[in-house]
């Protein structure tokens, strides 16, 4: 009985995991190129979500893709995934997810990502098609919701995009392709935007390519507005 009783007592002193009021899930599984900024962005991701009082949990088994797995978690981020990373059942438990409230956030080669799967077309906004050689320097305007006009340069692995999202997203901002060499989508070249999607939220930015850029406080600051509104913190993206 004593055995008993202390076995109780230790499964009760065991800490509880994170339920949907404050985990985020960062997934980083890649089928095709892998990021060498990877840790870099989980890294980063898990400091801005502590200052919004959320905890990261990081992984890259795609078994938590299930409706008991997404439900401890407010959002799931894709860092540089690439590749089909998820099979069926695992895809209609993340659609399901979104549908019913949940947040995605997608960095760079989210969109690099289940190029297979429609709903996820739509959730990432728009896939990658190529990208210039190298790092190259653009200026970003932002958009909307009191940054607009504001502008500011960065270094990174700029996308090209299968199509334009801006009729089907929100535009927070765009790079000048007059500025660097590669550029094949014109005077009009999203590189972050938001959607609702059913009862969730999307936000996918396509900066992240190389580790230096999650230093960069204008990125920084994309990020934490990122999180905000894919965790449902702020209905403003």
């Amino acid at each position: 009985m004593r055995t008993l009783i202390s076995c109780c007592l230790a499964l009760l002193l065991l800490p509880w995991p994170a339920y949907a009021d404050d985990a985020v899930l960062v997934f980083t599984r890649t089928a095709k190129f892998r990021h060498d900024s990877i840790p870099v962005a989980v890294d980063t991701l898990a400091s801005l979500a502590a200052e919004q009082g959320l905890r990261v949990v990081h992984g890259e088994d795609s078994g938590v893709f299930t409706a008991e797995g997404l439900s401890a978690f407010r959002a799931v981020v894709f860092a540089n995934t690439t590749g089909d990373v998820l099979d069926e059942p695992q895809q209609a438990a993340l659609q399901a997810f979104i549908e019913g409230g949940g947040g995605f956030l997608g960095l760079h080669s989210a969109a690099d990502t289940e190029y297979d799967w429609p709903f996820y077309g739509e959730l990432v906004g728009a896939w990658f098609h190529k990208h210039p050689p190298g790092l190259q320097s653009a200026r970003v305007t932002l958009h909307g919701q009191g940054h607009e006009g504001v502008q500011w340069s960065i270094t990174d692995e700029i996308y090209n995009y299968r199509r334009n999202p801006r009729p089907w997203v929100q535009v927070l901002a765009t790079v000048d392709e007059a500025g660097y060499e590669g550029g094949t989508m014109g005077d009009d070249h999203p590189i972050t935007w938001c959607r609702p999607m059913g009862r969730g939220r999307s936000w996918y930015t396509g900066f992240g390519h190389d580790a230096a850029v999650y230093a960069d406080p204008d990125v920084r600051a994309m990020l934490r507005r990122g999180l905000a509104y894919a965790s449902g913190a702020s209905p403003h993206c």
